[in-house]
């Protein structure tokens, strides 16, 4: 199993930067995929950003160049995102993905990001 936390949402204003934070119970090298979703009321979650362990990172096309997933070398992950616009407003969860035959994925709580203009 994998426990994750979120940490870091805010109330922002459009334009600013906000880092979001995941820990996770296990080490971020030893899972194959770290993902950052979103949520807004009403929608499915949103694929947001992927770290891979190799080191890799894909984003969704609307934070591309605004947002950026790392890691530290324990068991944290990031997302900085940098001029954030309304459309940014959501939920936002960890989800951890080992990508192991039967292996659940795991989900943190959510941390909530309000961006208003």
């Amino acid at each position: 199993q994998v426990q994750l936390v979120e940490s870091g949402g805010a109330l922002m204003q459009a334009g600013a930067s906000l880092r979001l934070s995941c820990t996770s119970s296990r080490k971020v090298l030893t899972i194959e995929a770290m993902n950052w979703y979103r949520q807004t009321p009403g929608q499915q979650r949103e694929l947001v950003a992927t770290l891979r362990w190799t080191g890799a990172t894909e984003y969704t096309d609307s934070v591309r160049g605004r947002f950026t997933i790392s890691r530290d070398n324990a068991k944290t992950i990031y997302l900085q995102m940098n001029d954030l616009k309304v459309e940014d407003t959501g939920i936002y969860y960890c989800n951890a993905d080992l990508k192991k035959p039967g292996e659940p994925t795991y989900w943190g709580q959510g941390t909530q990001v309000t961006v208003f203009s």
